[in-house]
């Protein structure tokens, strides 16, 4: 038996081909989720598929204790996107988030006259489920039952309310440029350049979580690009290997830990480096190409159609790439439309107190992007009854 964490739809899915599924009844769906936004490279990828199978052949995994040269070839990937630095590789957003916090943490330990540990985040963000990322959460709706939390974290309202949280104990800021599970909510792009040249002023490091806006989801290779700042960490996780478990800290402070600071069994074996380095080749591709631009915009075109035609379920439509949302007039409506939806057989998500989420395959078709549409407004059409 498993534990009950999970509101579960009642479908078993047994095979999949890049943005379509098919359940034990041979039924088929169209996947506007991805996994959460993990499958970025869509379902059953051939090319992802035989880097596993060749990969798997070979070694699947021994140690960090040995040098691991696809680990090695990951980092050089993640780095070049990011400038110059190091990389660190765990398992999941969490953990990665987990070693961005004992970067900081460590860094105001060492540098400078005083000892500073404090971490401001945002009310409305989500950093993951451990005890310290959950902490870092600024949603008091996931703290329930699970205190005490660790001390040094400070949630502001918005960008402008983190100076007012900003003391001389302040080591960091933690935040993501579009709020995921809060409700894709994109932050303005000027405010966060002058956060970011506010904080190196100051000498507070700025630690961007990409879990979900990294490795293309924005249409850039991090959201960080798309807003045109360097922080001084990125956490990657997600869409990075395609569905192999994988986290990544990316971070201009290469000397901060030391061996024995921290480690993680699992994290950047050869397994799971071998799937990165396919999914970041087959996504570079497709960028290079413009095809991922090409489906950005249809996909965005799909979405503000659906918005004009159903103005007294939706608001607005939010979201930058292919991590999009509509905003529904409240709760009820969105999670009816949910439910519709699934009827159809076109998976979508929740997002905050009223987003509808679209996080589809990276490389879904035109065909796909068609067809899910027409199932979502069949849903939506007898939603309206």
């Amino acid at each position: 038996m498993l534990l009950n964490t999970y509101t579960r739809f009642d479908v078993k899915f047994v095979k999949g081909k890049n943005a379509t599924l098919w359940d034990e009844n041979n039924e088929k769906y169209i996947d506007f989720t991805s996994g959460i936004g993990v499958v970025s490279v869509g379902h059953a990828n051939e090319r992802l598929f035989n880097a596993i199978c060749e990969q798997a052949k070979k070694i699947i995994h021994i140690s960090n204790l040995y040098k691991i040269p696809p680990q090695e070839k990951l980092a050089e990937i993640l780095v070049k996107y990011y400038g110059e630095g190091g990389v660190f590789f765990c398992n999941s957003g969490a953990e990665a988030n987990e070693t961005a916090l004992k970067i900081a943490r460590k860094y105001g330990e060492v540098e400078g006259k005083i000892k500073r540990y404090k971490i401001i985040t945002l009310e409305n963000s989500f950093h993951g489920r451990t005890i310290s990322t959950l902490k870092a959460t600024g949603q008091p709706k996931f703290h329930q039952y699970f205190g005490p939390f660790p001390d040094g974290f400070t949630y502001a309202k918005d960008i402008k309310d983190i100076y007012n949280k900003i003391d001389n104990k302040t080591v960091g800021v933690m935040i993501e440029l579009i709020q995921g599970e809060g409700g894709v909510n994109p932050f303005d792009k000027s405010e966060i350049k002058k956060l970011e040249k506010e904080l190196k002023k100051k000498d507070i490091l700025l630690i961007v979580d990409e879990v979900q806006t990294g490795i293309y989801r924005t249409g850039e290779f991090y959201a960080s690009d798309l807003y045109e700042i360097c922080p001084d960490i990125i956490t990657l996780a997600k869409g990075l290997g395609g569905g192999v478990p994988i986290g990544a800290v990316v971070t201009r402070l290469t000397n901060v830990l030391k061996p024995g600071d921290h480690g993680s069994t699992f994290g950047g074996n050869y397994l799971s480096t071998r799937a990165g380095i396919e999914v970041c080749e087959i996504l570079q591709k497709e960028k290079k190409s413009g095809k991922l631009d090409e489906r950005i915009e249809y996909f965005e075109n799909k979405l503000v159609e659906i918005a004009k035609e159903f103005p007294l379920m939706f608001e607005s439509v939010a979201g930058y790439g292919l991590m999009r949302a509509l905003k529904t007039k409240d709760t009820k409506t969105r999670d009816e439309i949910i439910k519709k939806a699934f009827e159809e057989k076109v998976l979508v998500l929740k997002a905050g107190s009223h987003s509808v989420r679209f996080l589809p395959p990276l490389t879904i078709s035109f065909e796909e992007i068609d067809e899910g549409f027409e199932r979502l407004k069949l849903a939506l059409n007898k939603g309206k009854n």
